[in-house]
């Protein structure tokens, strides 16, 4: 896109300073009225008015002298902007007509706002020339738009407007890539990333904006239509300078942002009501606000050392000097693409903090399965695990045979569940269950589980209510019964999940407070590799011995 971009300012340079006629224009004249003798050069309008007013459905005549002083070899043409339907005559002869003229009972056909004519040879020589216009404008009766005209080679008026727009349509068409493909970025993220959206919105928006722009050259649009146009790219430019300072005030975290688009949005709108169909002045004004507001934004990211600031501001800064020196419309697009160049700049940095934050989680991810895993293999609990192995089945052997069969499920339910992030509710209670009954062999206690309010549909990352088990097995005493009890309940609201692991037993006396070893840093990773910041974890001794609750917040 930048090369295109470069490729563009060239040829609009080379373009814009290539004059072929010289000439000399001078004011025009109008008369309300029909005499087919006021298109000849020899007739005295010195009487007619300087200003058109108001004609109704009458037809009226409009004569303009031009002074050609020097023209190159090739056929001459007029490029003429003017509402209404009108004949064209240029020294009394008739060169062509736009639209038809009301007059006798019909009604007018509207023509466009610019149209193309081609003078004779033998009437385009040096010197001076008489421009005539035979004309109606029956609709938009108060808009008294003046007739502008400009001499040219024949040929380049038709070839330059189309060599501007495939330029402006390739242009287009990036945009327009962009915008498809960030939608879908969007679409099939996990992580839906705002900027991403907004992003695409300015990118589609851009594009409608330069097709809109440029539409009046392939697209005969009626001169009762001519504002309709304005309109849209008015309301297309209102939309671009209210999202780019939105999308900057996220990528660099300002502060204000609610106040600071309130005040945005008043001024636009302000700008809109104060410059009512003035709309190149309107256009302006708001990309003029919208540059500000930018600025503000991106000096307040370098003050706080945001990333990507910088480059930002020296791309504000080529915007604006761009805007300044070249021709409005030219200027006001590709000022406007070097601002969207900025914020795919910082999209590219803010992928690679995800592609960073990604590969974190990954290690993170990597680093809990060889912790689960390490949780059954540590050599403390394989060798007295071992060792009661070795008595019961001494002592035993049906009762050893049992204690194998549990160790084994244990180890197979770990295996399975190793390598993943989130696992069935049911799948980690048969995990605690199996535990339990490998522990009431080693121990020679006890362990009774109750759940309540289970929904077998929810998933919970793995070995989360294990590890409050091991705790609960670890730092406990059997009651006078000699039993220590678990029991798992689930709640859900509108807010969030909630798991509350209560162990009932007697807490073994501590030299400080438990705030939790290895096993509560593994459930703390779990839950932020799972669902971020959306959790709370809470464990606390109570009179009937550990209460741990558990909240999992909704998006």
């Amino acid at each position: 896109m930048q090369r295109l971009l470069f490729l563009f300012s060239v040829i609009l340079l080379f373009s814009s300073c290539k004059q072929v006629v010289t000439y000399e224009e001078y004011p025009p004249r109008f008369h309300t009225g029909d005499d087919k003798r006021w298109a000849e050069v020899s007739f005295d309008d010195k009487a007619w008015n300087t200003e058109r007013g108001n004609t109704g459905e009458q037809i009226f005549w409009v004569r303009m002298p031009l002074k050609f002083e020097k023209k190159l070899n090739g056929t001459i043409g007029l490029q003429i902007e003017a509402f209404g339907a009108f004949e064209v005559y240029w020294d009394g002869v008739l060169i062509g007509n736009n639209g038809r003229m009301a007059g006798n009972g019909i009604a007018e056909v509207p023509g466009t706002e610019s149209t193309y004519y081609r003078l004779p040879d033998s009437l385009s020589q040096n010197g001076t020339h008489l421009l005539a216009l035979r004309a109606t404008q029956a609709y938009q009766q108060k808009v008294q738009r003046s007739v502008s005209v400009k001499p040219d080679i024949y040929e380049d008026l038709l070839r330059k407007p189309l060599i501007i727009t495939s330029y402006m349509n390739l242009m287009a068409g990036a945009f327009l890539i962009a915008a498809i493909y960030y939608f879908f970025l969007y679409v099939n993220s996990s992580r839906k990333e705002y900027t991403i959206f907004i992003f695409a919105i300015i990118c589609l928006l851009f594009f409608t904006l330069l097709i809109m722009e440029y539409l009046k050259f392939y697209v005969e649009i009626p001169y009762t239509e001519f504002f309709t146009r304005l309109e849209i790219i008015g309301w297309l430019t209102f939309a671009i300078a209210m999202l780019v300072p939105l999308y900057f005030t996220i990528q660099f975290n300002f502060r204000r942002k609610a106040l600071l688009l309130f005040f945005l949005f008043f001024i636009l709108m302000a700008v809109y009501y104060i410059n009512y169909r003035h709309y190149d002045l309107t256009a302006r004004l708001y990309s003029l606000v919208m540059w500000l507001t930018s600025m503000v934004i991106v000096l307040n990211a370098i003050f706080q050392k945001e990333k990507g600031g910088v480059i930002v501001l020296i791309g504000l800064l080529a915007s604006a000097v761009v805007n300044n020196f070249l021709v409005y419309d030219f200027g006001l697009f590709i000022s406007f693409t070097i601002i969207v160049l900025c914020m795919l700049y910082l999209h590219t940095i803010r992928a690679r903090v995800i592609e960073e934050e990604h590969r974190s989680s990954l290690l993170l991810s990597s680093r809990l399965q060889l912790e689960l895993i390490k949780k059954n293999i540590q050599p403390h609990f394989l060798r007295n695990t071992l060792t009661s192995l070795i008595d019961w089945v001494e002592e035993s052997p049906k009762q050893g045979a049992e204690f194998i069969q549990a160790l084994a499920g244990e180890f197979d339910i770990m295996n399975a569940i190793a390598e993943e992030a989130l696992i069935a509710i049911r799948q980690e209670i048969e995990l605690c269950k199996t535990h339990l009954a490998v522990m009431q062999f080693r121990k020679e206690i006890r362990y009774e589980w109750e759940e309540a309010g289970i929904d077998e549909t929810e998933e919970i990352p793995p070995a989360l209510i294990h590890t409050l088990l091991e705790n609960g097995i670890t730092h406990s005493i059997p009651l006078a019964d000699g039993c220590i009890r678990f029991r798992l309940s689930y709640l859900r609201d509108k807010a969030c999940r909630q798991y509350t692991f209560e162990t009932y037993a007697q807490n073994r006396p501590v030299s400080k407070n438990r705030e939790g070893g290895n096993g509560f840093r593994y459930i703390r990773a779990r839950l932020t590799e799972s669902y971020g910041d959306r959790w709370t974890f809470l464990s606390e001794a109570t009179l009937q011995g550990w209460l741990t609750t558990i909240k999992i917040y909704n998006k």
